[in-house]
């Protein structure tokens, strides 16, 4: 197991990649603290049953002394944090709509919970990595970035500040032995994804792996970023997406 002994907070961990993210880190021997706005007991005990340990804590990482009660907590639990995975973000429920359409109060909300929320998290967890003199820090960013996406100009812009906050944070956070890398998944069969559109129409075509992409599909990314095996890389953002962007 590549994370043994490892602990790992996951943000928005109760549902959709999130839990799929928590579930695979545990498979490979982290603690998990599931933090998530949510009700998280049913990853905790899907991740109990199969063996592993993990702790849900709700908690509203918008809210800068949630966060920090939320850290502080795992800290108690399980004695350190060596991995933060920044996952958490607004997606579903959000409608498709001309720029000059979206609400003031929707775009805050997004950029409140997609950027603010990282770089809050990234703050309450970066005392303990500093003492300990390493840590990994993992942000969801998004293809999106790269392609822009019609009527998600407020999505799009807060993943945008998610690959700002990664390339930025690499600077600060180096000299700690702390890195920070973005995983910019593709279009996703997740549940986010079927509440935004019909995901058996969407066109491979232009896909060169010539399929929808699946949530084990980002797995590898995601360990190999919280693993020894990325010790000299930060700064960076992988694109996960079968190819359909080259970057």
């Amino acid at each position: 197991m590549k994370l043994k002994d490892k602990v790992a907070i996951v943000t928005g961990g109760a549902k959709g990649l999130g839990r799929e993210f928590c579930t695979a880190l545990a498979r490979q021997g982290a603690s998990i603290a599931v933090i998530d706005v949510a009700d998280p007991h049913e990853v905790v005990a899907q991740i109990s049953s199969q063996g592993g340990v993990a702790k849900g804590i709700e908690a509203d990482i918008t809210n800068p002394r949630a966060v920090a009660a939320a850290v502080a907590e795992t800290v108690r639990t399980f004695g350190k944090i060596d991995i933060l995975v920044n996952n958490a973000a607004i997606v579903l429920g959000l409608v498709r709509k001309p720029f000059y359409e979206i609400d003031p109060v929707e775009w805050d909300k997004t950029m409140a919970v997609n950027l603010k929320g990282p770089w809050l998290c990234t703050k309450a967890v970066f005392p303990y990595m500093r003492e300990q003199k390493k840590g990994k820090i993992i942000n969801l960013a998004s293809e999106t970035f790269f392609t822009g996406s019609h009527g998600f100009v407020h999505y799009v812009a807060s993943k945008g500040g998610v690959v700002g906050l990664t390339r930025s944070l690499a600077i600060e956070l180096g000299p700690h032995n702390i890195t920070i890398n973005a995983i910019a998944p593709g279009f996703t069969d997740s549940e986010s994804s079927r509440s935004l559109a019909d995901v058996t129409r969407y066109d491979t075509t232009k896909t060169p792996m010539g399929r929808l992409m699946q949530a084990p599909d980002l797995f590898g990314a995601l360990i190999f970023f919280a693993s020894e095996a990325s010790d000299f890389i930060t700064g960076q953002v992988l694109l996960v997406d079968g190819g359909r962007v080259m970057h």
